[in-house]
């Protein structure tokens, strides 16, 4: 199992550093607006991975990528770009730390390529032969492109915003490391719940969890809207289409990942109806 999980892992580096050079190919031969680049870049990484994914039969090869795109877009407008860098070093610092603790929880859950996230395979079945017309589109292309939105604030954040450091790059860093800081804590709490509980029908109600039912997708949520805030201090206001990284995000998580999981926690787990009549979805007191 160990070997598999070793040699499925090496599979799916080899096929992110394809669509790594594929991406870095496109912007180094392109001459155009820097957003457009990592959108077409961006595209052409996904169509490697769908490529990998059709490889295995297995759609959750994509399943990293919504960690690994930020960090490599924050290091392409940086270096291409001609922004203040003590923000450019706050946003590293935002960034990184966000998408370390996002694939190590990947990496920490992922069985290997025998397992596919539920989520695709009760898509799979409804679709029947167009299951992978629909991969690529929904599950692969369609979160492609939720992350480019959700970059459109380190534009001005890295590459064109050259306002001084001000009270809102401090916000910005605060909600960017709280929000990381509570995902992690979300999922260490969900870990170790995991491996203690004696049904898979129990219902997790402690720690960060006691506080809503999603405190992982309110951290979500905090990042993007940290991104935004560091656009706005970069460009001195809100910078044109930028508001739609994070207005995406939220309608994402309110919309379609909320909504779908908690459809599941409920037939799958009887005590969940009244944990969610107890508990906020995503704040505490509000929503």
């Amino acid at each position: 199992m160990q070997a598999n999980r070793r040699r499925d892992f090496g599979l799916i580096i080899t096929a992110y550093l394809a669509a790594i050079a594929a991406a870095w190919a496109t912007v180094a031969l392109l001459d155009l607006h820097p957003l457009v680049e990592l959108l077409i870049a961006d595209v052409l990484a996904t169509a490697v991975i769908f490529g990998f994914s059709l490889l295995t039969g297995n759609s959750s090869c994509y399943d990293p990528y919504w960690s690994v795109a930020p960090p490599l877009i924050v290091a392409y407008l940086i270096l291409a770009g001609d922004g203040n860098p003590a923000r450019q070093g706050l946003v590293a610092v935002v960034v990184g730390l966000w998408a370390v603790r996002l694939t190590a929880n990947w990496a920490y859950g992922w069985q290997g390529l025998d397992h596919e996230d539920w989520r695709y395979r009760d898509l799979a079945r409804t679709a029947g032969p167009w299951w992978w017309l629909l991969s690529f589109f929904g599950v692969h292309l369609f979160p492609t492109i939720l992350v480019w939105l959700g970059c459109l604030p380190l534009y001005p954040a890295l590459d064109t915003g050259r306002q001084p450091l001000g009270w809102l790059d401090a916000v910005a860093l605060a909600t960017g490391i709280g929000a990381t800081w509570l995902e992690y804590g979300a999922d260490r709490s969900l870990h170790l719940f995991r491996a203690s509980r004696s049904s898979a029908a129990e219902v997790l109600t402690a720690g960060v969890w006691s506080w809503c039912r999603h405190p992982n997708y309110l951290g979500e949520i905090g990042f993007w809207v940290a991104l935004f805030l560091f656009g706005v201090a970069g460009s001195g206001g809100v910078y044109p289409w930028s508001w739609l990284g994070p207005l995406c995000m939220v309608g994402l998580f309110l919309f379609v990942s909320i909504p779908l999981i908690e459809r599941k926690l409920v037939a799958d787990k009887p005590a969940y109806a009244q944990y969610r009549q107890r508990t906020r979805m995503l704040i505490p007191g509000l929503l």
